[in-house]
């Protein structure tokens, strides 16, 4: 049974090319196998690093410290609650 495959065609620079060709021979693998390793390896770690968000300690303190203080409505949202209120929301 084979796996399904789709196409990417990309342009690279020559010497980008170069060191893609010469890592896959170093490796092993084709190039195509190659380059689906470093997609494979790299992309959760990519995906990772815009879902977290790390903070110093001095960073979540101040959050926390933000957090707890109590600020009253500004005047635009108790006018859009009036909206929704009159709209019966």
């Amino acid at each position: 049974m084979t796996t399904k495959t789709e196409r990417i065609e990309a342009i690279f620079l020559p010497e980008v090319k170069r060191s893609a060709e010469r890592a896959a021979l170093t490796t092993g693998l084709t190039l195509m196998e190659y380059l689906s390793k470093l997609v494979q390896e790299n992309a959760p770690k990519t995906f990772n690093a815009y879902h977290e968000i790390v903070l110093t300690n001095q960073q979540f303190a101040n959050f926390l410290a933000t957090c707890e203080v109590v600020q009253p409505p500004s005047k635009k949202i108790k006018q859009a609650a009036a909206l929704l209120d009159k709209e019966g929301f």
